[in-house]
């Protein structure tokens, strides 16, 4: 349904969920209908900064100048004040900031930020590993928050100081500093949560050196997050109906609710989601993590890759093209990679493998190779790592990945997808899922019915790669990774 459509429904203001989108590099604000449609909309770039190698920093201050710029522009294209507002956020980063002002006192530790890897190492131990892993489902990891969270503690100074994930922060600015929450999904992703009580572990704050009491309090998916107060763009008390994190965002907008449907989303870096209902199951080389929190938790096996559309874009540069579209079209004039393999480890590689030691490299390079060869290797190097982790996951009963994200758009890349998984892959229908997901889970708490249309199915791609082909091709993948990951001498 168009907006003009919208508008002209009974002549009067149709109600709407402001859905807020806070990804790695755009801020996006939707206006969202019950019926699921998207009556108006809004964005603004979020900028993304590498002052060392292994540092991912933004400019917490300047991510929140941009929510509230696409909140402008939504707002102006829609009419009445919304029901209520969802978020969905960028996960792992953290911030730290004064809890009286709200300013921000650091920059923003981005989710792929690796600097405290040495930090990581030196808790490492077997017995260590697997409290952390049996307790919180993680990895002993620095994309995860409780070592960022640590490391901005240790500087920030004395003083009102609140840390938390992106969602705490963009809900304590929203609320004028009267909420000081985070959703139990993106708690999951800290490596302080305990799965088993949805709280705070004592000793996984004791293992990194945090104080229960400077984190904001858990609550659930559709709790009461507070209200709106001293915003110039919306009146003081629109209440705050859902938040989730961008992943489990998009498997809630997929409708994933079984192990036969996951999904996958490329973005700047990918994850790789299946619910798994009450089953919170360790498995080698992949996370468990709380999909989100209702009357019920929903579980889920997860596996995170640290660089996709990343990637993409650094090929892209690379050859002197623009990325999407032109770097597709390169990738399609060939009939393949002629044998030339990129594994982007440009911080090294997460699931399944989590080895931060490991580098990029390309591979299998020949005096007959050219540009579209390696543009060609950029787009299957997302496709083979998104099947590592499909691999890894416990997927007899897999069926369907369903797909989101900007790379989406790339036909080439689903039909490799589909080709190396040996599954179909959907593209989801509605292209701002994790919006919509966020959307549907404040819907839960207003009452809403949630609208058939949310699940409407989009392109699907079937494998067409028989399995000698494609098992020759993961072989040749596995050999290029042996190489990104060997030992320097």
């Amino acid at each position: 349904m168009n907006n003009a459509a919208s508008r002209a429904q009974a002549g009067k203001a149709i109600p709407y969920v402001l859905a807020l989108d806070e990804g790695t590099t755009n801020a996006k604000a939707f206006a969202i209908a019950p019926d699921g449609s998207i009556l108006a909309s809004g964005s603004a770039a979020v900028a993304v900064s590498y002052p060392r190698p292994g540092w991912v920093e933004q400019d917490a201050d300047a991510v929140w100048a941009a929510q509230c710029a696409a909140i402008r522009e939504c707002l102006a294209g829609v009419e009445g004040t919304p029901a209520g507002i969802a978020i969905s956020n960028q996960r792992e980063s953290v911030v730290a900031w004064d809890g009286a002002t709200g300013r921000a006192l650091a920059p923003m530790l981005g989710w792929q930020d690796s600097r405290t890897a040495e930090f990581c190492d030196w808790l490492r131990s077997p017995e260590r590993e697997f409290a952390v892993a049996s307790t919180t489902g993680l990895s002993l990891d620095p994309m995860f928050s409780a070592p960022k969270l640590r490391y901005l503690l240790d500087r920030v100074g004395a003083g009102p100081v609140r840390v938390g994930t992106v969602d705490s922060w963009l809900v304590g600015r929203l609320t004028g500093q009267a909420a000081y929450v985070m959703e139990a999904g993106n708690a999951s992703r800290t490596l302080l949560l305990d799965l088993a009580t949805l709280d705070w572990s004592p000793a996984m704050c004791e293992l990194f050196g945090i104080d229960r009491a400077v984190l904001p309090d858990v609550v659930a998916s559709n709790a009461d997050f507070g209200a709106t107060a001293g915003l110039d763009f919306l009146p003081d008390g629109v209440p705050i109906v859902g938040v989730l994190g961008d992943s489990h965002a998009a498997l809630f907008g997929h409708g994933c609710r079984t192990t036969a449907e996951g999904k996958a989303t490329y973005g700047t870096g990918s994850s790789v989601m299946i619910p798994s209902g009450t089953d919170r199951g360790i498995r080698r080389g992949v996370s468990t993590t709380l999909a989100w929190l209702t009357d019920t938790p929903m579980y889920g096996h997860e596996g995170n890759i640290v660089a996709s559309g990343t990637a993409m874009d650094w090929t892209a540069r690379l050859l002197s093209v623009k990325p999407g579209r032109e770097l597709d079209e390169l990738a399609a004039g060939v009939p393949d990679s002629g044998g030339i393999s990129l594994v982007p480890a440009f911080t090294g590689l997460g699931a399944p493998w989590w080895d931060r030691r490991a580098v990029g490299i390309i591979s299998g390079l020949t005096a007959g190779a050219g540009r579209g060869h390696l543009a060609r290797a950029a787009l299957e190097a997302v496709a083979h790592q998104i099947a590592d982790v499909v691999d890894a996951l416990d997927t007899s009963s897999l069926q369907i990945i369903h797909a989101d994200g900007g790379a989406t758009a790339s036909r080439l890349l689903m039909q490799c997808q589909a080709d190396l998984l040996g599954r179909d892959v959907v593209v989801a229908a509605n292209a701002e899922v994790s919006a919509l997901g966020a959307a549907l889970m404040g819907f839960t708490r207003l009452g809403w019915e949630p609208p058939a249309a949310a699940q409407e199915e989009g392109r699907r791609y079937r494998p067409a790669l028989d399995d000698g082909a494609r098992a020759a091709a993961r072989a040749g993948w596995r050999e290029a990774l042996a190489r990104s990951r060997a030992t320097p001498a």
